[in-house]
């Protein structure tokens, strides 16, 4: 299959690019080239910019997983832009071409993420929650899901993950903790009671290739493992994982304090539960937190 990557020199691209490059030809994504083929360690002539493509003819399938961290920088008004069209403009860049092509590619997965669902309690939520009530993260979500559902136009498969707080050591948020728990200063966040929906990066790459390769496999799939826990509860574990003491608590007001607005992303939380990926017999490799730490820290 010839697959097309964009957002493949992040976090979770770089770890998809390692485990499809063996079985598939990719085609991958970036505004600086000669960069990114260094960095992933592929021949140049698999990294492009988008604008060198007229078409997509002859490309199978189309991951995107571009967009500006949510967590990057505090959400001033210039940083709401940057996350917001960082996703939907290279989405609606992807359809312009989709729409040249012919035939279309066979299937679109497109990331989301859980913030869709907005701040929640501790009730399981399934792909079929809709939220009442909006704030920045499900508006960014909602569109970003909008236009990547528009492929479906063009007798593409289209799968969307909403993808939880994704656990390992090379970035991510799970990255940015550490030192304070090596310190000896980790601990719950504001009450500790929000709900943490998690999911190791390992078994996000799988999912992704499940999808890709379970043609009855369509629409929304909450990509996070089916036992979310309390920011408490993931505290602990972090802190046990490391063998370090678990005290300090960081009060809400701090947060709001540092961070704005984007405290929301720490300070709420939601209980995601994959019901459609269980549905569809995809098996998580790490479904509890004890045991994907062990498997993060001893990779």
């Amino acid at each position: 299959m010839k697959i097309l990557i964009t957002g493949a020199t992040g976090f979770i691209g770089q770890y998809l690019v390692s485990l499809l490059r063996a079985e598939h030809e990719l085609l991958l994504v970036s505004r600086q080239p000669e960069l990114a083929a260094k960095q992933l360690a592929v021949d140049n002539s698999k990294v492009i910019q988008l604008k060198q493509l007229n078409s997509l003819d002859g490309v199978d399938a189309i991951i995107n997983l571009a967009g500006e961290s949510l967590a990057a920088k505090r959400w001033s008004v210039e940083q709401k832009r940057r996350i917001s069209e960082s996703r939907w403009l290279m989405t609606e860049t992807l359809l312009e071409k989709l729409k040249n092509s012919t035939p279309a590619p066979r299937v679109w997965i497109n990331a989301s993420a859980i913030g869709f669902y907005g701040a929640q309690g501790a009730e399981p939520l399934d792909e079929s929650f809709t939220p009442s009530q909006t704030n920045f993260p499900n508006r960014v979500c909602a569109h970003w899901e909008e236009l990547a559902q528009q492929a479906s136009a063009f007798n593409c498969r289209v799968c969307i993950m909403r993808i939880g707080l994704v656990l390992g050591t090379q970035g991510g948020a799970l990255a940015r903790m550490l030192p304070a728990y090596w310190c000896g200063l980790g601990g719950p966040l504001g009450s500790g009671k929000q709900m943490v929906s998690w999911i190791t990066r390992t078994d996000l790459v799988y999912i992704i290739r499940f999808l890709l390769e379970h043609s009855q496999c369509s629409g929304i799939y909450n990509a996070t493992s089916p036992q979310a826990v309390s920011n408490a509860q993931f505290s602990a574990a972090l802190a046990t994982a490391l063998h370090r003491p678990h005290f300090l608590r960081t009060p809400a007001w701090m947060l709001r304090l540092l961070l704005g607005e984007m405290a929301d992303l720490l300070l709420t939380g939601q209980n995601v539960q994959p019901r459609r990926l269980l549905e569809a017999g995809f098996r998580f490799r790490y479904p509890e937190l004890p045991e994907a730490l062990r498997h993060i820290f001893e990779d």
